[in-house]
Order: structure tokens, then sequence, then C-alpha cells
């Protein structure tokens, strides 16, 4: 038997221990990474029970490896669990999880569980903040955006019994359109105050996700609190202002290449962005049943505004530049930068001042081309200047230092 034969089998045997002593590893795929989770001594075999119900549909097939013994219970923090990752770009890690109560457990490992599966991606695919629910014949998803607390659990437990069940939490989007599901557990609002509980899609009699889910819609979530019931109207956002809305409900999405131009590309692809103001969620599955079926791809209204740029590290002597953007398109006019994670509109004279800039120039140099394009009336040059310090502020702008 050689040393790896020999080592395969130790470790079977200590995994098989483990297991003998009532372990109850849990062993997830969440959007593509491999998790294994090892309860501490204080969570009791139903609690461990369930919670293998609760994550069922993230259940992983992939022979284990066995996390490290979870943290010692503290005074104050006797429900622990360790979790080891395989993840596909940062390898293997384990990090340790403890808490008050077990509720509080619970929560806080659906989200570690969700952030390391978003950060192992972050590049990778284009994530938003939202619930996705899928036809079950066709496996069109349509994407429901919305940001924290604000109905996208609710929206999934009722659509979810009409359509399969993708996710309730983040609409993960592949470069090809395909959708990776990530079914787990509906965080389920409890009293002020306490965690949400972690309930599993089988309890709401949620369908399962279709095999093979590709995105089809995506919609704008705005949900009217305390208002009487209303009839929910859908109704088309415009390509700068779809783009403002989702970027800061989306995850790592500087980190794709060109940002902005992938996300256009997304929205054209499905036609558009859609938003639905409605008051109750019983209302949601009939309108949007029109957004499950085929569209044709919406025109192309943007155009990439990146390039053309030469970005000198010393800036001469009153000189001004643009700084170097994640991306930067045009739509309508307006134009859109991301530096980082911010995203800034620049409209009116703002993109010709952004055009002058791309060497350094004066201001004088800045005034003139934006006359050229905007005309001269009285008072043109102070609005540039104005328009330049804003720019600076934001820090879309640079100037020499002195």
């Amino acid at each position: 038997m050689t040393v790896a034969e020999s080592a395969g089998l130790a470790w079977k045997q200590r995994l098989l221990e483990e297991l003998a002593r009532g372990s109850d590893l849990l062993c997830l795929d969440v959007l593509g990474q491999h998790f294994v989770v090892r309860w501490g001594s204080a969570v009791t075999r139903q609690q461990r029970v369930s919670m293998s119900s609760a994550w069922a549909r993230c259940a992983s097939n992939l022979e284990p490896l066995l996390p490290p013994v979870p943290v010692e219970a503290q005074a104050g923090r006797p429900f622990t669990a360790s979790v080891t990752c395989t993840s596909t770009k940062h390898g293997e890690g384990t990090f340790q999880l403890a808490a008050p109560s077990f509720e509080e457990l619970a929560e806080n490992l659906t989200s570690r569980l969700t952030i390391a599966a978003i950060l192992a991606n972050a590049g990778e695919l284009t994530m938003l903040h939202a619930c996705g629910v899928a036809d079950p014949a066709t496996g069109a998803v349509v994407a429901l955006v919305a940001k924290s607390g604000t109905g996208k659990t609710t929206a999934a437990s009722v659509l979810g019994r009409t359509y399969g069940y993708v996710t309730d939490e983040t609409v993960a989007i592949a470069w090809d359109g395909s959708v990776i599901p990530y079914p787990k557990p509906l965080s389920v609002k409890q009293e002020a105050g306490n965690p949400k509980r972690q309930a599993s899609p089988d309890e709401f009699g949620l369908q399962p996700a279709p095999a093979l889910p590709y995105i089809q819609s995506i919609v704008l979530l705005n949900r009217i609190e305390g208002a009487r019931h209303t009839a929910p109207v859908l109704e088309r956002v415009s390509l700068g202002d779809a783009v403002l809305a989702l970027v800061p409900e989306s995850s790592s999405q500087a980190e794709v290449v060109d940002p902005l131009q992938s996300l256009c590309r997304l929205i054209e692809s499905v036609g558009g962005v859609w938003q639905v103001t409605y008051s109750e969620a019983a209302d949601l599955p009939s309108a949007l049943e029109p957004l499950f079926r085929l569209r044709p791809a919406g025109q192309t209204q943007w155009a990439p505004a990146a390039a053309k740029s030469v970005y000198q590290p010393q800036i001469p002597a009153g000189g001004i530049q643009r700084a170097t953007p994640k991306d930067a398109v045009s739509i309508a006019g307006d134009l859109l930068v991301m530096l980082d994670n911010q995203i800034v509109r620049l409209s009116g004279i703002g993109p010709a001042v952004w055009e002058a800039c791309a060497n350094p120039v004066s201001l004088d140099g800045i005034a003139k081309h934006v006359g050229s394009v905007h005309g001269k009336p009285e008072g043109y040059r102070e609005a540039v200047a104005g328009a330049v310090e804003q720019l600076v502020a934001k820090s879309i702008l640079e100037r020499a230092s002195n």
C-alpha cells in the first residue's frame, strides 16, 4: 500500500468515526462552491436534522472534507460550528462560528456561506441581489431585484408555489445567460430583534428549480407599504435608470471585465428591465406571467466610453484629466462612469467635460471644448468651472497638485 493510499484510508476512518459519534456533517453546494459544516456539541440532534432539511436543496454529493473541531463554547455563545470550503478560486479554507442561540447560529451560517460563495465567484458571474423563480417547463428565470428587507423572500414564497424556486437571495448569471440556482432556506422575518428563521422551501410548498435555468427577465420590486390594496403596475425602466438601480444591488460587479458594458449587454439580452409596483405579493404571479415568455432582445442604446484616455500619473501644472475608470458607457446623451464600486451619471455638459479631459488639459481648454459642443451662452465659463469642481470632488477628474 502506498503512502497516499494509507493516508486516504486513515482519513476515511476518521470520517466514519466522526459520523458514528453523531456529527451529522452538512455537505452543501452553494453557487458552485463546496462547503462542509460540522456542528458543535451544543447543537442538538433535532436542530441538526432541521438544518439538513432546510438546506436539502443545496445538498452536495461530493465526498466531504472533515472540518476541524468547532471552537470551544464560550460564555454567552455556546452554539458553535466549523465550516470548510473548497473554492474553485481560493482553494480550501475554514471559518468558525459561535452564537448565543441556535437560531442566530443558523442565520449567521446562511450569511457566511452566501458571502463566501459570492467572493469565490467575483469577476466570473453577474450576481444580482434578487429572488429568482423559473418556468418549470422552459427554465426561463425572472429575477426580482430589491434591497434587503423589501419583499424578496415574501415574493419567492408566493411565486415559488407556481414557478420553480431558484433563490431568495442571489441570482447568479453566467456569461451565456445560464443561471446557477441557489435554493437556500428562506430567511423568514420573526419578531423585531429576533434572528431570521431559516425555513425549508418544502415548508412553503415551493416547486423545485428546473434543470437548466436561464435568465429571461429582470424586474425591480417596488412594494408600497401601508397603502390600501392596489392592482400591480408593470412598466419598463430606461436603460440608464436600470443600470443605476442594478449596480448597487449586485455583488462584485466591479470585478467583472467591463462591468457597465457587461451589465448593458445583459439588460439588452433580456429586452430591458421592468419595474413592478404592488401592494400584495399575492398579486405577483398574474402580474409577472408575461415576463416568462420569450421576447426579442432590445435594440442597442449604449456605447462604450472609457477608451481614448491617456492617463499621466504626473499631471502638468494647471492640468486636469479624467481618473482611470473601471468602465464608462454612453446612454442617450448621458455618461455613466464607474470608479471602483461607485457609479456616477454625467448629464448636461458633464459628458463634454469628460471628453475634454481624455488627456491633461487646462480649464480654458475644457471650456473651449464644451463651448464647441454646447455653444457659448453668457456665463458658460463659470458653469464649466463649477462642473469641473464637482467632478473633481467626486474623483471623476483629477487636477495637478500645487
